[in-house]
């Protein structure tokens, strides 16, 4: 009966991976038949990564609350390359510029937000190929403006009078690709950690301080020895960055991988350490010790593996631009804090079952429609971290395959139109773009011609999008009363209702 069990759980788990198990077996032989080096191919993985996850992240939230794949990202996109194109003509550069167009996106992106959450509401259950559609006309009106109206009837135009170097020589309509190398190219990604520890510090500062304020108005008590001790930490943590070492250290805007795993494995020894004497030692309360020195173990396992000479030249091969991938970490967690809210709960329900939601007393078409906002904002600031990385502006080309390629990442990382999380986003992330990385060259060593894999690829992501798709219009035909797999095994479920 027990092996029995197991086969079973085997079985639905295969068949519940089978998108990602496929792709690491096709990653894995594209990598082979490419015959590159893992240095190469890890140092163009991390940069797709950095380069790609916030978008495909944005896509989680409609996900939960049941607006299906978002494939009105696009217009997020679009307001994102507005933005972009009026910094660039007004010359703002560095991150001060970024932050400018990110500030000019946002209010777009929370405008286009609305109308495709409104126009969601009123076509229930056909969201994503409404979403499909509405893309296509919105790029229709975004070619309207950068083609004619945006010179046209709107002159951008040099102080002289002469039309701007962004336009077509006629100063009517924005040219075919821009150039971000004099303002925002690598904007983010070339904040040092210098930099971004000031910061740290001034806004642990800041919001301690208006916590305490904010209390004292309301005449509610003030831990003020816990306010102190956070005060004091973050001043100490600022002081030692004067040490001239670690100064030099976090100068730099990159982190080599190596050094990234090894202070990864030191935070998790010393933190699993001091768990283990708060709670063993100290507070002499349960604790799973198994557990933490398992962790422990592992951590060491891993840094001793650094030590392998194939490890050692891929860990020392790759830079990791530290801000991005920051930003990536905090919308992870943004997603999952979240998730915790009565926002975030009310999105659940409505995403299992409206009528259960409509009970409950929940604004379903509000929450609905925040949903969407939240995803259009994070696809725009997405779209503008992808372009600061690229570095050009594809003006009529960088946005149209947005939709497709994000979902077609979280697709792939085991995510299906009902349940997305941060976890499948990043391996889908991951595993697709390592095929895109290989899938050409392997064509070439396999066929002589690179142009299959670039064939392969682009099928692959349409191929998995549509079997999804499929898989989900399958599921909504099954029987009402199904057995769903679950946390400790099966049991009958009602379908929730659509």
């Amino acid at each position: 009966m027990d092996k029995n069990k197991n086969l079973h759980k085997l079985t639905a788990w295969i068949f519940e991976q089978k998108v990602v198990l496929i792709f690491v077996f096709l990653s894995i032989g594209a990598l082979i038949a490419s015959k590159q080096s893992m240095a190469f191919v890890a140092g163009e993985l991390f940069t797709r990564v950095a380069r790609n996850s916030f978008l495909v992240l944005s896509l989680i939230i409609p996900v939960l609350a049941g607006l299906g794949l978002n494939f009105g990202i696009v217009v997020g996109a679009m307001a994102a390359q507005i933005a972009l194109f009026l910094t660039t003509f007004w010359g703002l550069s560095g991150i001060g510029g970024f932050l400018v167009t990110v500030a000019l996106a946002t209010p777009l992106a929370v405008f286009f937000g609305f109308l495709v959450g409104s126009l969601f509401n009123k076509i229930k259950g056909a969201e994503m190929i409404g979403g499909l559609v509405l893309g296509y006309f919105a790029d229709g009106l975004y070619q309207l403006l950068f083609l004619f109206i945006f010179g046209g009837v709107i002159p951008f135009r040099n102080p002289d009078g002469s039309p701007s170097s962004l336009m077509t020589p006629t100063g009517v309509g924005v040219k075919n690709t821009l150039d971000l190398t004099p303002t925002v190219k690598y904007a983010l990604d070339t904040v040092s950690m210098l930099s971004i520890v000031e910061i740290a510090f001034y806004i642990v500062i800041a919001a301690t301080v208006l916590s305490a304020v904010f209390r004292l108005v309301k005449k509610q008590a003030v831990d003020w020895k816990k306010t102190g001790l956070t005060i004091l930490g973050a001043a100490v943590v600022y002081a030692l960055t004067f040490i001239p070492a670690i100064e030099t250290f976090l100068a730099a805007d990159r982190l080599m991988l190596l050094r990234a795993v090894e202070i990864a494995v030191l935070v998790t020894v010393l933190w699993q350490a001091g768990r283990f004497v708060w709670f063993a030692l100290v507070k002499k309360a349960e604790f799973d010790k198994k557990r933490c020195l398992a962790v422990i173990l592992a951590a060491g396992i891993l840094y001793a593996l650094t030590y392998v000479d194939a490890i050692y030249r891929v860990l020392i091969a790759v830079r990791l631009p530290v801000m991005t991938y920051l930003c990536i970490g905090a919308l992870c967690l943004f997603n999952q804090a979240l998730m915790r809210t009565r926002l975030g709960q009310n999105m659940r329900t409505v995403g299992q079952s409206r009528v259960v939601a409509n009970a409950a007393g929940i604004d379903v078409d509000r929450t609905r429609i925040i949903a969407m906002i939240f995803s259009t904002v994070l696809a725009s600031w997405g779209q503008l971290i992808y372009l600061q990385n690229i570095g050009t502006l594809a003006t009529y080309g960088a946005h149209t395959q947005v939709g497709q390629f994000a979902i077609a990442s979280l697709l792939v990382g085991g995510a299906s139109v009902q349940k997305a999380t941060n976890k499948q986003a990043i391996l889908g992330v991951v595993l697709f773009h390592t095929l895109f990385i290989v899938a050409p060259l392997a064509g070439k060593e396999l066929f002589g011609n690179a142009m299959i894999g670039e064939y392969f690829r682009v099928f692959i992501s349409y191929g998995v999008i549509a079997m999804a798709l499929a898989m989900h219009a399958w599921k909504k035909k099954a029987p009402k009363a199904s057995l769903q797999v679950v946390e400790g095994g099966t049991s009958p479920s009602p379908k929730a209702s659509a």
